[in-house]
């Protein structure tokens, strides 16, 4: 066992753990679900340095749709109110426009987390205005506003491709129209935490704006978290033993209300449960316990029970604070 994972299976003493201790917030416990985010698949047509996914051209992880099924019949008579749907890239599960009609037929809102350059592959074409006609809000990866700091993180080209995609959304009306929502995500470059969400959207939409024509509804900055690739690459640049510390001399209590684990079911490409996308990322399952499938659960009665942690928990609480939905303080 590496490192990483060493450090990382050591739950009960966590440096996380302590925090809320001593902000008198332990154990970490659920609120009224009220929300799935779905992980359709690895798969990917990038492979970002910073992707706590590990998704990639080569992965072959993907969600079935019989697994789709399943998930779509659980999600029926529960309390479900909104869907999130995420990658990999999921636009490239060959179910995915399916999967969202489905959602959209039972009532619920669905955000879908697209890395915008999908848009330019050939067979996504009309994925603007596929979007578009249907209101799904778009969280668009955008790590920065600037070509040399995305292709860094992203890739080279990526930059200039993201550019075409935003386009073709503004064209198609997002970030122009109020109910078609296009948000964009900041991650550092780095082991650092990110600067203030407001400052950054300002500057973001400044930029975008004037140089390129862009308009976006709003900007969410998420911290790296250390788990797989971002993980690695700490180990390699001797940072991760002080980038945890960053992290957990940043702890901010007033974040942990907000987190999205207390609200949030993350449900993986097998149908397996989780407690948030990080936790499924290193295989921590739904409240620490042996692994469940989403349609073997009685939500009634995850209320209030305790939701699995560790030290990487400490990125979402750190400074603002982030989760899939950027700041929370």
């Amino acid at each position: 066992m590496n490192r990483i994972a060493v450090r990382l299976k050591t739950v009960s003493g966590s440096p996380f753990s302590r925090c809320l201790q001593e902000s008198g917030q332990s154990p970490l416990r659920r609120e009224r679900l009220r929300e799935l985010q779905v992980n359709v698949g690895r798969l990917c047509n990038q492979a970002c340095h910073h992707c706590h996914v590990d998704a990639g051209p080569k992965r072959t992880e993907i969600m079935t749709w019989e697994t789709m099924e399943k998930i779509l019949e659980w999600t029926q008579d529960k309390c479900i109110t909104s869907v999130d749907v995420t990658g990999g890239a999921p636009e490239i599960n060959p179910h995915f426009r399916r999967f969202v009609d489905r959602f959209l037929a039972l009532g619920l809102s669905v955000t879908a987390r697209c890395n915008l350059t999908v848009l330019l592959e050939p067979e996504q074409q009309d994925l603007a205005a596929w979007y578009a006609q249907r209101k799904i809000r778009l969280v668009g990866s955008l790590p920065c506003y600037t070509q040399k700091n995305v292709d860094a993180q992203r890739g080279d080209g990526v930059f200039d491709k993201s550019i075409e995609a935003l386009r073709q959304l503004n064209t198609a009306g997002y970030g122009r129209d109020a109910a078609l929502v296009l948000d964009l995500v900041y991650n550092p470059g780095g082991a650092f935490l990110p600067g203030e969400q407001e400052t950054l959207e300002s500057d973001y939409k400044q930029h975008l704006r004037e140089d390129f024509g862009i308009v976006f509804s709003r900007l969410m900055t998420i911290t790296n978290l250390p788990i797989n690739r971002f993980a690695h690459f700490l180990e390699r640049t001797n940072q991760y033993d002080s980038y945890m510390q960053l992290l957990e001399n940043n702890f901010n209590p007033a974040t942990v209300p907000g987190l999205m684990c207390r609200h949030l079911i993350s449900v993986d490409w097998l149908g397996r449960v989780y407690d948030c996308d990080f936790n499924q990322m290193l295989d921590l399952p739904l409240g620490d316990k042996p692994h469940r499938y989403l349609w073997d659960l009685n939500t009634p009665q995850l209320d209030g029970t305790p939701i699995a942690v560790d030290s990487h928990c400490l990125g979402c609480t750190a400074g603002a604070g982030s989760s899939c939905g950027g700041a929370l303080a």
